[in-house]
């Protein structure tokens, strides 16, 4: 996930639908309209499609990541590794997100908005190609040819000497790793070059899955606390002040997915953009997530909690649409999706019993994990 949660769910700043959002922009990220020249009004069918595209896209990397996050923690390669979340993380991860969003905005305020993008987007096109890059390997694993000799990389710094030497990164890759790597590269100069809102798709996809399935809480507590301080961070920023919408539209980054309202006018070059923060993807998706996990910890061969919280997801989401097109006004998406996703599977677990099994559920890090296997066979030996 990005450090900023643009936690908004925006259309085009001139559709009729309401009041904020992005700015209307060609392809390439430059001023398309100017005062002169008609708003633009989305049609029904460009709006539906739009806003169907949105919700289908974030479905993809919470059900993606979410499996994928299952088996993530016994790849060899450190970069592969789980980030376990603790409760203090949570409960300062939306004071560092608010520090984060506006300093932001005063830089955009302070500081030229195109040489602040111009920085943004190399560092977000080398985290976007290796980012790209992970999420096709499993893919490309499956169609590889068979034929076609596989070489065997190794990536490794260490730290230190002799006893003392330490592993920094040791990452293991092979050939299909590099043909990757070389599509997600070209990805990348595609949206250096041109911006086109199908490379900020690609990258915000791999951006998202990536983040569901290598952020893990580590209890279903820790989920809580954070999804409820990013409930009032979400809330805060976009009806309390105008700093979300401000820093969304100026943020030249695929940090959010975007579909074209007037696609069906002006086909894939269109610029009248409905949009959705990744951190409305992330947030809930390491939740549900975590979920899928508990499922499969209890051994029942069901998938309970986490087709409760998925659906409890699509139902936010369509209450966060159905509310923006209501009131004609950007709305949090976090508002909806947090109750949703959190009081759906607690409803749930308190009907089948389960609720406390649900809160006692606890994931250690595999650092820890670790650690702890060694603890148990140094006393093996000892006895």
């Amino acid at each position: 996930m990005a450090d900023v949660d643009q936690g908004s769910v925006l259309p085009s700043e001139t559709s009729p639908l309401i009041l904020d959002g992005l700015n209307s922009t060609d392809s390439n990220g430059t001023d398309a309209v100017n005062a002169t020249v008609a708003k633009f009004v989305a049609t029904p069918e460009g709006t539906a499609l739009a806003y169907g595209s949105l919700v289908f896209m974030a479905l993809l990397p919470i059900f993606f990541g979410a499996l994928r996050s299952v088996n993530c923690g016994k790849s060899k390669n450190s970069s592969d590794m789980p980030e376990t979340i603790t409760g203090r993380d949570a409960a300062r991860f939306p004071i560092i997100a608010s520090c984060t969003l506006f300093g932001l905005y005063l830089f955009f305020k302070i500081f030229s908005q195109e040489y602040i993008n111009l920085l943004l987007s190399m560092y977000f096109f080398v985290l976007g190609i290796l980012a790209l890059s992970h999420t096709m390997s499993p893919f490309m694993n499956r169609i590889f040819p068979a034929n076609i000799p596989i070489k065997q990389y190794q990536l490794l710094f260490t730290q230190g000497s002799g006893e003392t030497k330490e592993e920094i990164v040791n990452y293991e890759f092979d050939t299909k790793d590099m043909i990757c790597l070389v599509i997600s590269t070209v990805v990348g100069v595609w949206y250096i070059l041109k911006k086109h809102w199908i490379a900020n798709n690609l990258f915000g996809l791999a951006f998202a899955l990536n983040g569901v399935e290598l952020l893990h809480l580590n209890n279903v507590s820790t989920g809580c606390i954070l999804l409820g301080g990013l409930f009032v961070y979400d809330v805060f920023w976009v009806f309390g002040t105008n700093v979300m919408v401000t820093v969304a539209k100026s943020f030249e980054a695929p940090i959010k997915l975007v579909f074209p309202q007037d696609l069906f006018q002006k086909g894939l070059g269109a610029n009248q953009f409905a949009m959705l923060g990744l951190g409305d993807i992330v947030i809930p998706g390491i939740f549900i997530a975590l979920l899928l996990r508990f499922d499969v910890s209890l051994k029942k061969n069901t998938r309970t909690y986490f087709y409760t919280s998925f659906l409890a997801y699509i139902f936010g989401l369509g209450m966060t649409i159905w509310v923006m097109h209501t009131f004609k006004h950007a709305q949090p998406a976090l508002l909806y999706l947090v109750p949703a996703c959190i009081g759906f599977p607690v409803v749930v677990a308190l009907l089948k019993g389960e609720l406390t099994e649900m809160f006692r559920y606890e994931e250690v890090s595999p650092e820890d994990a670790a650690a702890k296997e060694e603890a148990t066979e140094a006393e093996k030996k000892d006895k």
